[in-house]
């Protein structure tokens, strides 16, 4: 089983939990972080440091955010590893609690 980022990550991608974990298993894209589900070691260390509470495990994750372990498993073997923490979005505070952000996301893969 594998730790899920899910929409709360949309348009914020705070890097707190790529500076944790310590297999490398994130991966980054324009305005939103995935978790590779074959490199994760579900050793939960992502999650408790996540700002936006974004990230859970797979058993956990809302049915509303279903749709993300598969956006998670495609978009991993698309975008560029990440294994260093940068820093947030310019827009990260304003969309922190901002709901309903899967509109938003963009499938580009990180430029940073």
């Amino acid at each position: 089983m594998a730790y899920v980022v899910a929409e709360p990550c949309i348009k914020c991608k705070y890097t707190d939990c790529v500076d944790v974990c310590p297999v490398n298993c994130f991966y980054e894209g324009a305005n939103f972080l995935v978790i590779h589900p074959d490199e994760c070691i579900d050793c939960g260390a992502c999650e408790p440091v996540c700002p936006t509470k974004a990230i859970f495990p797979e058993s956990e994750l809302p049915d509303k955010w279903k749709e993300y372990k598969a956006l998670n498993a495609d978009f991993a073997l698309k975008w560029p590893n990440l294994a260093t923490k940068l820093a947030e979005l310019p827009e990260a505070d304003e969309y922190k609690e901002q709901k309903d952000k899967r509109a938003l996301l963009d499938p580009a893969p990180g430029k940073r």
